[in-house]
């Protein structure tokens, strides 16, 4: 836990809480997948507002080291693989996200967040299993694995 920031947390919970609530209070729901699916269709009327909260997810990102923000212990490749066998797990890890997302109708940013506040049973259902499921992972490769 060294670097835990509980203020820092609390902050990031608090924008992003506050940013997912006046999208809800749109219309419209902070869930990442939902979001750049909207993207696909070349006529949907609702691709600015889509571009626009994507530019500003990756541009946060982007900007975060740039006011000052570190990133030192952040790794491309925290397990150690092959860039061969690293690149494989990154294609077939996206893809199972694509297909999860797909088959549990959202992502974690729409149900944990977006889901859970409008006490939504199956996104809190989908929340409990994600988190659940993180908690395995977690267990199988830091036990089995040896990461």
């Amino acid at each position: 836990m060294e670097n835990f920031t509980p203020f820092l947390s609390l902050a990031g919970g608090l924008v992003l809480g506050i940013s997912a609530t006046l999208l809800f209070a749109g219309g419209r729901i902070a869930g990442i997948s939902g979001i750049i699916g909207g993207l696909v269709p070349p006529s949907d009327p609702e691709k600015k507002w889509r571009l626009l909260f994507l530019l500003g997810l990756i541009g946060g990102a982007a900007l975060y080291p740039i006011i000052g923000g570190d990133i030192s212990y952040i790794s491309l490749n925290p397990y150690g693989f092959a860039d061969q066998l690293h690149f494989a797990a990154l294609i077939v890890g996206g893809l199972l996200v694509g297909i999860g997302t797909q088959v549990g109708g959202g992502c974690t940013s729409g149900h944990g967040v977006c889901g859970i506040g409008r006490l939504s049973v199956r996104s809190i259902a989908a929340t409990l299993t994600f988190m659940a499921v993180a908690g395995i992972v977690v267990f199988i490769i830091r036990t089995v694995v040896g990461g």
